[in-house]
């Protein structure tokens, strides 16, 4: 049966956790819907692994449990939670052919051999595996060991859930596009409840139906890639996600007005009455937001431009004001327009605009 996975945990591998840098995941509560695709993002050393082996049974927690579809499974191995995992690197038999290595976990389930057949058949096909089924996996390249490394997660049908461990990494770049794709394709058409770990937001941001952002143990931030995009609900998530990231300035509310450096910008009342108050506020905007003019207009900070780049369908324009450094994207003709060490006016409130306070978003 596909699983409805519920955490509510912790975990450290320090004995005596006392402070949160002890924690390997800081104490959350998740749920992960049956038949859903998940990605967990975030830098090296952010939990994800750690996440990955207490839902699969390979570390249990210090602290907390696990449930598949409200029983509790923490103190139950991965067999007997009947979940499949693929990890970063290939796990297969190099003796074995192709089609030997994705039969072999259903002839461990004592699978009737047609259905066997029938199966690796549809997985074959699904990773282009056809034309090599009949080879040994001692010959082939790395790329293609981890194709069928995937196609043994993939292959029994059933599973609880399939986690994946940055599958990807060993994969050529071209062939990431097609697997990416690939994996969004099986997940629609064998409706698995689906994990995938990654450091890779474009993997993370085209795979999966919901994303789960972390960053040193902690969950940050659980959305859909337009949600992380648009409202990232902390500063980490604003400047992880996107290329370039969120721009983000210190800014102080006095009144009906924002003080960001010397400039003073006028604030809608509801939203001035929002932000008063607040401490350690930052305006957060993200550089696809921002226009650029040669005067002053409402919402704007004077900037110095620092130089910009061609990225092809678009221009990085970077510029400083007096509370810190402004990228803005822009088309690429009208970035080049702007030369180094001009003073330009940025326009960095909007309806796109977001305001943090002490890294939260709260408005």
């Amino acid at each position: 049966m596909v699983a409805h996975i519920d955490l509510d945990l912790a975990h450290a591998y320090h004995p005596d956790p006392q402070q949160d840098s002890d924690y390997a995941l800081l104490p959350l509560k998740m749920s992960f819907k049956a038949g859903g695709a998940y990605a967990l993002l975030g830098p090296s050393g952010c939990g994800k692994t750690t996440m990955l082996n207490l839902i699969s049974g390979l570390v249990k927690p210090s602290h907390g449990h696990v449930t598949f579809n409200g029983e509790d499974v923490t103190a139950l191995t991965p067999q007997q939670r009947n979940i499949a995992q693929v990890f970063q690197f290939p796990v297969i038999y190099d003796t074995m052919t192709v089609a030997e290595n994705l039969a072999f976990p259903l002839l461990n389930r004592q699978m009737p051999k047609a259905q066997i057949r029938q199966r690796v058949g549809q997985i074959a096909e699904m990773l282009e595996l056809n034309s090599q089924l009949d080879q040994r996996a001692a010959g082939l390249s790395a790329d293609a060991k981890q194709k069928i490394s995937l196609g043994r997660g993939l292959v029994r049908p059933d599973v609880a859930a399939i986690l994946f461990d940055e599958p990807l990494t060993v994969i050529d770049p071209h062939l990431k596009w097609q697997l990416r794709r690939k994996l969004k394709q099986v997940h629609q058409e064998l409706k698995h409840t689906l994990i995938y770990v990654t450091h890779d937001q474009v993997e993370a941001l085209t795979f999966a139906q919901e994303v789960v952002v972390m960053t040193r143990g902690r969950a940050v931030q659980v959305g859909s890639a337009e949600a992380l995009f648009e409202r990232p609900a902390h500063t980490f998530v604003g400047h992880f996600i996107g290329s370039p990231g969120m721009n983000f300035l210190p800014a102080v509310c006095t009144q009906q007005a924002l003080q960001i450096g010397s400039a003073t910008l006028a604030l809608p009342a509801p939203l001035a009455q929002q932000l008063a108050g607040t401490r350690s506020l930052k305006l957060g905007v993200r550089p696809e937001y921002i226009s650029v003019y040669a005067q002053p207009v409402p919402g704007s900070l004077p900037a110095k431009v620092l130089r910009w780049q061609d990225l092809g369908t678009s221009g990085l324009l970077t510029t400083e004001c007096d509370a810190g450094v402004v990228r803005v994207r822009l088309a690429g003709t009208v970035a080049s327009q702007w030369q180094v060490g001009e003073t330009v006016h940025v326009q960095v409130m909007g309806t796109h605009s977001c305001f943090y306070e002490n890294e939260e978003w709260i408005a």
